[in-house]
């Protein structure tokens, strides 16, 4: 098995983060993660990966610090955990939740904590895998996501969603609404380019609501606060594609059938 490294704020200018690593149109976003990631990383994120260039990662941190709308005292909040390709069915997976496990049980935290879809979802763990691993469902939100919890010791409080994010609607019941934060690499660039010449083509009103502070991601309506998109006040999908012309139709019809 390969090493697998962390970054830090020391070595983050140097190392690549996983995703998005040649994708030159997105090359502004990338940065913008790199730099997200290394203010996060004085709050004690930690982000660990394959020594290779490969898609091999988790996240994590203390689920009071997390940039979702949850409720989860004294746990670890795992944000990403990615296996790709040829890596998958190596034991990368265990290692990399291991890393978070461990901390946790050092810290003395009562669990970790994750947010996945009840189908799937882009952007979120596996449901199926996780559930393998001890995880089990604590609250599922209708429109399609749950909270899973692997409890590692006596939890005074059961983690559950923010009340904002419970029922997937938006206060803007007009056209399409999107939130993301820079928690993805991909993000910023299909927001600002792709989604605004899907939306210009098909003269629809677009709002975009883009969380800048922990407070406001703690506040959000969508459990999914890398991308969601919204259209009349209602949750559509947390696929970044629907922002390309190509896709947009596809996507919003099958999610209003």
């Amino acid at each position: 098995m390969d090493e697998i490294i962390q970054l830090t704020n020391e070595n983050i200018e140097r190392e690549h983060i996983c995703c998005a690593i040649s994708d030159k149109k997105c090359k502004d976003s990338y940065e913008l993660k790199k730099q997200w990631l290394s203010q996060e990383f004085n709050h004690g994120y930690k982000f660990y990966r394959l020594d290779a260039r490969a898609k091999v990662f988790i996240e994590f941190c203390d689920a009071e610090k997390a940039w979702v709308p949850i409720s989860a005292p004294n746990h670890i909040f795992i944000g990403c955990l990615w296996v790709s390709g040829k890596y998958k069915g190596n034991g990368y997976a265990k290692a990399l939740l291991k890393k978070a496990e461990d901390e946790a049980r050092e810290r003395g935290k009562d669990g970790l904590v994750t947010i996945v879809g009840t189908k799937k979802f882009h952007f979120m763990s596996d449901t199926k895998w996780l559930l393998r691993q001890g995880f089990e469902e604590v609250e599922r939100l209708p429109y399609g996501f749950s909270l899973l919890v692997k409890k590692l010791g006596k939890q005074t409080k059961q983690p559950s969603f923010g009340q904002s994010a419970k029922s997937g609607e938006c206060s803007n019941k007009d056209g399409i609404t999107v939130f993301f934060t820079n928690r993805c690499p991909f993000s910023e660039y299909h927001v600002t380019n792709s989604l605004l010449e899907t939306v210009r083509n098909r003269n629809l009103h677009l709002e975009v609501v883009k969380f800048e502070t922990l407070e406001e991601a703690q506040n959000s309506p969508t459990p999914a606060t890398i991308f969601s998109l919204f259209y009349n006040g209602k949750f559509i999908t947390t696929d970044l594609s629907a922002c390309m012309d190509s896709r947009f139709d596809k996507i919003l019809e099958k999610a209003l059938k």
